[in-house]
């Protein structure tokens, strides 16, 4: 799969707050949070067209339990990745003509999966420099890696744990 990358679209945070409202639907008797994460959650960031959604609930057996709910609403379960992430249950919905891919990471609330990625969301909305230096190291990326997805991703993790490791000690010492 080709790595493409689009500059910012106003459209992507309507896009998220159509699957937010399904998703809260899903999970109608369970309390969830829904969040967007992910390159198209930042404000002027250019991104893979694809809306990473993070859903936190009480427990992954709350998640679990909502598979065949999801699976109605179009989210195909990939539990392969669960051996690398097993604090994650992770779901795709395929792009159609009228919206792009989702890619639903489920994880428990407050879990350190669901602070890693809303810090590092965070830090980039909160950091011109850092969406700057971010969305520069994307581009260069995506051109040395146009057909290595896996590469282009293993690429930016070093640039990703710097951020974090920053935005979480920033969190630790203000708390």
């Amino acid at each position: 799969m080709s790595v493409v990358i689009a500059p910012y679209s106003e459209e992507w945070p309507a896009q998220f707050a159509e699957v937010r409202e399904e998703l809260v639907l899903a999970f109608a008797s369970e309390p969830v949070a829904v969040e967007h994460v992910g390159s198209t959650s930042v404000p002027g960031l250019a991104a893979k067209p694809i809306i990473d959604v993070l859903l936190g609930a009480a427990s992954l057996g709350t998640v679990e339990s909502a598979i065949p709910s999801l699976a109605r609403l179009g989210y195909e379960y990939v539990p392969k990745y669960e051996v690398e992430l097993p604090l994650r249950r992770y779901f795709v919905k395929a792009a159609s003509a009228l919206s792009l891919r989702v890619n639903l990471h489920c994880a428990v609330q407050d879990s350190i999966f669901w602070a890693e990625h809303i810090a590092f969301r965070d830090a980039l909305r909160s950091s011109p420099i850092l969406l700057s230096q971010y969305q520069k190291l994307k581009l260069e990326l995506a051109v040395k890696f146009v057909e290595d997805r896996p590469a282009y991703t293993a690429a930016k993790a070093p640039f990703i744990q710097a951020a974090l490791s920053s935005a979480l000690a920033y969190a630790d010492r203000k708390g």
